[in-house]
């Protein structure tokens, strides 16, 4: 330990209260130096120091809130911009800041406000600023429609306040990640331990770690990789070879500046805006191969430059033919664009290609992922989204992308979101988002996507006959109904408008039980199988029969072959609705009658009604009604409903009509 002389006057200031003014502008100093070296986790330690006896004027407030937004700590963030924004001599870019950290918390309209502000007071920046407000109520919308996902923090992988994230595919079972919860272990030597951590965010630097699945499918401890790629900077976000053998990965290189200033790589943000430094972080593409077992054979990707630029987040299509990847490279079209490599007939790859307009913007595009069906998803902040990072998929190939599109929420939400996989082309994967973590870490999430939401729309109708004694339906307005989703217990009640009307959203691919009753009506229940192919909206109509004695009831689509009783298959379908009416009403007791047209004899008519009546109480019998419930009548051609009798000339629509099949309520 070293001593030196302190002089007495200072001593005794110390005593009288001058000792923390001190040591305030020495924190002050320190947190400045740091901040000046992109260390912000450490510079914010030391603003905290300072502001508890000194109040920060424009300048420390505005690097506290660069800080904490560069951690991705926006919370922290909204809180220093707000205070900002109403201080004298500040600039207008603090009111786009003070926007997106409301944006990243999910406060849409305070963020339209100040977004609005910002292009009020920066008049070149007006479009963008309008653009911005447009996208934060899209993605208000979003959030009000019915989620797109299921999502949940896969907790076995996660490792509490540090940053897990980028799954691949990595052999049969298994993936490979990115996180900062160390490799090596803690010393207890201060400083030998302060060198293993990154000064950006506070936290150890990136390595890659692998984690498999056993047959169950449960998650084993992850391991981190063998230290000939877990190098001592950042190694991260890497691609495995779908026979294991070749690995791609990125590593983070400290340059001296010579260009134009990039993105820091391990914090997925922009760079900071102060004083330019003399180095600057940049990514490289490496490979390793797999040999006895172990990864060796370390080389670097033949379109690296880090003097100039970098490249990073590779990944390999399922057929190994084409690299795609991440690079702030000359002749892009924004900060970072999403590149690809076409492999040659020798294994060696061709020049980067741009993936063009379509897919890359003047933001950041940046984690690449093919599926198994070759689809493109990228992370992006240059696409209308949600805030921050949000996840987009593409269709079509590598020349030729289109159809860009928003994964939706919640597989995207205010906060970032990037690094996608699929276990299950289309339906099933994993993710990477910051949107549970306060301290700005990141954390790999489970995702199931959900079918695509539709709008049902119940309409309540009674069936009765008129004068004519045609079947007709009018509209039954003030219908209670409980709806049940195939599979789940929960039931949602409602009742239908004046109209007879109710909206409910729903999802195509399910199916739908409703429950309907009102006094003086038979209960009614319906099953709705929604296609994957439904279009928006899907229209359910629940018919309601009232509960009268001695009333017939037409029971439509009741057809029979000519000459037959058999029952058809379309017929069966409607005495299944029967079948469940008398379920769901089982004080009921009906007569089911069938009734002929006027062709053919009176007993040759009469014998035929009666065996199809009794084909039709069968069939309910078989379905599980008790036969002591039902009664089988033929009526022949006693009761026509038309004109059609005999000798008089009718087309087959008319005499189908005396062709049918009714019940009539005896005991209710």
């Amino acid at each position: 330990m070293r001593y030196k002389y302190t002089p007495l006057c200072l001593v005794v200031a110390a005593m009288l209260g001058f000792g923390p003014v001190a040591h305030s502008q020495s924190s002050l100093r320190k947190a400045n130096k740091q901040y000046e070296n992109y260390e912000f986790a450490l510079a914010l330690e030391n603003y905290q120091e300072a502001i508890q006896k000194r109040t920060p004027d424009l300048e420390t407030a505005t690097r506290i809130a660069d800080a904490y937004r560069l951690t991705r700590q926006t919370a922290q963030a909204e809180n220093w911009y707000g205070k900002i924004v109403k201080m004298t001599g500040r600039e207008p870019i603090n009111l786009f800041y003070f926007a997106d950290a409301l944006r990243s918390n999910g406060k849409y309209a305070e963020a339209k406000e100040q977004y609005m502000a910002w292009g009020e007071e920066m008049p070149d920046k007006a479009e963008q600023a309008q653009e911005l407000i447009e996208a934060t109520e899209m993605a208000a919308r979003w959030m009000r429609q019915p989620a797109v996902a299921k999502v949940e923090p896969l907790q076995v992988l996660n490792y509490a306040n540090y940053s897990d994230f980028s799954p691949m595919q990595y052999g049969n079972k298994g993936i490979i990640f990115t996180s900062d919860r160390g490799v090596k272990p803690v010393t207890g030597d201060k400083k030998k331990d302060q060198a293993l951590l990154h000064g950006w965010t506070g936290r150890p630097y990136l390595q890659l770690f692998t984690a498999e699945q056993d047959v169950q499918g449960n998650w084993g401890n992850p391991m981190p990789l063998q230290d000939v790629i877990n190098s001592d900077y950042h190694n991260a976000t890497a691609s495995a070879a779908e026979d294991g053998k070749t690995l791609y990965f990125t590593r983070t290189q400290v340059m001296q500046r010579k260009m134009h200033v990039n993105s820091d790589p391990t914090s997925w943000v922009k760079a900071a805006e102060p004083e330019a430094k003399d180095y600057v972080n940049r990514l490289e593409i490496f490979t390793a191969e797999k040999q006895g077992g172990s990864w060796s054979n370390i080389q670097p990707f033949v379109y690296n430059k880090v003097e100039e630029y970098s490249v990073g987040h590779p990944a390999l299509s399922p057929d190994g033919q084409v690299l795609y990847f991440v690079s702030d490279m000359p002749g892009g079209m924004g900060d970072t664009d999403v590149y690809y490599s076409l492999r040659k007939a020798d294994g060696s790859w061709g020049e980067p290609i741009n993936a063009g307009t379509v897919v890359n913007t003047p933001g950041r595009e940046s984690f690449p992922y093919v599926d198994a069906k070759g689809k493109l998803f990228f992370a992006s902040d240059g696409h209308v989204g949600m805030g921050g990072l949000d996840i987009f998929s593409a269709e079509g190939t590598q020349g030729n992308w289109r159809k860009v599109k928003n994964m939706g929420y919640p597989v995207n939400t205010p906060k970032n979101d990037y690094g996608i996989m699929f276990t299950e082309p289309g339906k099933k994967g994993l993710l990477s988002s910051n949107r549970d973590a306060s301290n700005g870490t990141d954390d790999i999430f489970t995702f199931d996507i959900l079918n695509k939401p539709v709008v049902l729309a119940i309409t309540t109708l009674e069936r009765k006959q008129d004068k004519q004694k045609r079947t007709v339906q009018e509209l039954l307005p003030e219908t209670r109904i409980v709806m049940a989703q195939k599979s789940i217990k929960d039931s949602t009640v409602f009742v239908t408008d004046e109209r007879g009307k109710h909206f409910l959203d729903g999802r195509a691919g399910d199916a739908y039980t409703f429950m309907g009753e009102k006094h003086g009506y038979l209960k009614m229940q319906t099953t709705a199988e929604v296609p994957a192919s439904a279009p928006d909206t899907v229209e359910v109509v629940l018919l309601f029969d009232k509960n009268e004695l001695e009333k017939a009831i037409v029971l439509e689509n009741i057809y029979y072959d000519l000459d037959k009783a058999d029952i058809r298959t379309d017929a069966a379908s409607e005495l299944n609705k029967l079948a469940t009416l008398l379920e769901n009403n089982p004080q009921i007791e009906i007569e089911l009658s069938a009734h002929t047209d006027s062709r053919e004899s009176q007993d040759y008519n009469q014998i035929l009604s009666e065996r199809r009546a009794q084909s039709a109480v069968d069939y309910l019998v078989s379905r599980g009604i008790d036969r002591s419930r039902l009664t089988a009548k033929g009526y022949g051609k006693t009761r026509l409903v038309n004109g059609c009798g005999d000798g008089v000339i009718c087309s087959e629509e008319d005499h189908q009509k005396n062709r049918r099949t009714e019940f009539v309520i005896k005991k209710n």
